[in-house]
């Protein structure tokens, strides 16, 4: 009897379905839920890129020191520790590469939808630089197919391999957007404009053949030629081209938070980025440092001491249990220590934009691609004055108001291109460049790191903490810095066949190994 109803169930439920198979369809769609994402506001969750630069780069470039270990060690101890390590990895990978591989699929062969589609093409080309500069070999091919083709184990792929096909991906997009076709207006960077928008490919056309500098000067020459050809739109030529994020009261800005976090009072501004600006009478510095009274209060830290003269860089190799040994070590604040903090009324700022991709950067790697002869067309002197003025003159950096106008003058601007050491002088023409792009990039640090490795300017000094990581301490065969970060434990855990095969194919997964374009000199 049992067996009997089974079969008349079964029956019933197959007739249910013979009749209703011809709206099948639609009784099973969500009349409610959107079943098809608009690949625009995809492109525009991809452009809000919050990377944590702060626990490495930004102390390997010594521009930011933090003195305490535990739960805050990483860089500034030249330690191995995954939860910051693995930071851009999970964040580009789980959120900007899912998104821009899902945009390009549904767009390649629409041809409605074409500005969009290479829009991806330049956005999912930057976020692989970042990947690279930062991991070396990394999952590019497979990389964000899980969804899509159930690839949820990614191979990893040769660096070289990958920047080659950045290259040709940031060539062929710049080249194929069309400003006759789909406006893309709702997109944040631009608003859909076409002509920044190859600007900002060619730009970042630009910065990835400086990468083969060391390397392959013949490559780095090519690649810089097509980049900046007045023919396919050019490079950035002003402000108006940055790459920005223009952030408010309500869309905070994602990398500040430690200036104003709960340890807010323990992070500082490093002594050699102080000495350089306190040496060259930088205008930027009272609008970049301050010394608070109560830097540990988020409500009322007390008036700032913005002079120039009383800024205090934080030395490195230092900790919390051995800074009184420090030279010059300043007292303490309450809990805090008397060093120079960023000024939480300008570059601090919860609203304050966040830059990406600048203008003075491009016009400051465009002075070393004509002093490499690279380019032909303008002078070194110009490039790299007009990058100086473009960082000086970036709306909202230094002001103390959303989108305020800088409140560097023009008196200032050329009174400090006459300081010795700053003024052009084609002798000392590429450090004076790279030191310039390392100011430039305050706040952006994944570039800053990045352009350290290429150039080797700043010229700085080894940490030479006690206990740090073996691959990267002068006594076991490193030089003291940290040249990329290692893979995530989580990948080492999950992926492990491809994340070995990546490892021996680099020659291991640590922080003493290069990045192809970080050839040792």
């Amino acid at each position: 009897m049992k067996t009997k109803n089974i079969i008349i169930t079964f029956l019933s439920a197959v007739l249910l379905t013979y009749g209703c198979e011809k709206d099948f369809e639609k009784t099973n769609i969500n009349p409610v839920l959107a079943t098809n994402i608009e690949p625009v506001y995809q492109l525009v969750s991809a452009e809000i890129i919050g990377l944590n630069i702060l626990q490495y780069e930004a102390t390997i470039v010594q521009q930011a020191q933090l003195l305490l270990g535990g739960a805050e060690e990483a860089g500034n101890r030249n330690s191995n520790i995954d939860r910051f390590a693995n930071n851009k990895f999970n964040t580009l990978y789980t959120n900007q590469i899912k998104q821009l591989v899902d945009i390009i699929r549904v767009t390649k062969d629409n041809p409605a939808q074409q500005n969009v589609y290479n829009m991806s093409r330049i956005m999912k080309a930057w976020c692989f630089m970042i990947l690279v500069d930062t991991y070396g070999d990394v999952p590019y091919t497979e990389a964000g197919l899980a969804y899509i083709s159930g690839i949820t184990l990614p191979k990893y792929e040769n660096q070289e391999f990958i920047y080659q096909d950045i290259i040709k991906e940031l060539t062929e997009a710049v080249n194929t957007l069309d400003a006759g076709k789909d406006v893309v207006k709702q997109e944040m960077y631009f608003g859909g404009d076409i002509a920044k928008w190859k600007k900002f490919g060619n730009s970042l056309l630009l910065r990835a053949g400086m990468r083969y500098t060391k390397v392959d000067e013949g490559k780095a020459l090519q690649i810089v030629q097509t980049a900046t050809d007045p023919a396919r739109g050019g490079v950035m030529s002003s402000n108006d081209d940055n790459v920005v994020l223009k952030c408010n009261t309500t869309k905070t800005n994602p990398s500040n938070g430690f200036i104003n976090g709960s340890v807010r009072h323990n992070w500082h501004i490093g002594e050699p980025f102080i000495n350089f600006m306190k040496d060259n009478s930088d205008p930027r510095m009272q609008y970049i440092a301050a010394i608070y009274p109560n830097p540990s209060s988020s409500t009322n830290p007390g008036t700032p001491n913005t002079n120039p003269e009383d800024q205090i860089g934080c030395p490195y190799g230092y900790a919390d249990y051995n800074i009184a040994e420090a030279p010059g070590f300043p007292g303490m604040n309450g809990a805090a220590y008397k060093y120079s903090q960023f000024n939480r009324s300008t570059v601090g700022r919860i609203d304050s934009w966040l830059y990406y991709v600048t203008y003075s950067q491009t016009s400051l790697l465009l002075a070393e691609a004509r002093l490499r002869g690279y380019i032909t067309t303008g002078a070194v002197k110009d490039y790299y004055e007009d990058g100086i003025k473009a960082h000086m003159t970036q709306l909202d950096t230094w002001a103390t108001v959303n989108a305020g106008e800088s409140p560097i003058t023009a008196e200032e601007q050329s009174a400090y291109l006459q300081q010795q050491g700053i003024a052009f002088d084609e002798s000392q023409a590429l450090k004076q460049i790279n030191e310039q792009y390392w100011v430039s990039c305050l706040l952006i640090w994944q570039e800053a790191y990045a352009n350290y490795r290429r150039s080797g300017y700043p010229e700085l000094k080894p940490l030479n903490f006690p206990g740090e990581d073996p691959y990267v301490s002068i006594e076991t065969g490193g030089d003291g810095f940290i040249h990329r970060l290692p893979y995530p434990l989580k990948e080492w855990t999950t992926n492990i066949v491809n994340v070995q095969e990546a490892a021996d194919r680099m020659g291991g997964d640590n922080m003493g190994v290069r990045i192809f374009w970080d050839k040792k000199i």
